[in-house]
């Protein structure tokens, strides 16, 4: 094998593992975004469910609350049940 081919080779190897960090890299980000999202969904469902609770509840409620539940299923059946130690404050 000569000098060329081993660094065609060596070269093709870096771009490959470059490729893999590169898709890890996104997997965490996209991770990390729908994370974010699930975290308003629950606020807006704690919100929600006190006014109601106050009795302050507006026309729609239920129907929001049924489209954020869903986003929560959503959510858990990609990346597992939400539990309280996934959401303690590590403001990532």
């Amino acid at each position: 094998m000569g000098l060329m081919d081993k660094v065609k080779l060596q070269a093709g190897q870096l771009a490959d593992k470059a490729q893999e960090a590169g898709k890890a890299g996104q997997a965490k980000l996209e991770a990390l975004q729908a994370k974010k999202r699930v975290q308003s969904v629950l606020v807006e469902i704690g919100t929600i469910t006190y006014q109601a609770q106050e009795g302050n509840s507006a026309s729609g409620d239920e129907q929001r609350l049924e489209e954020l539940y869903q986003a929560v299923k959503d959510y858990e059946d990609s990346y597992g049940k939400i539990n309280s130690k996934n959401f303690e404050e590590d403001n990532s």
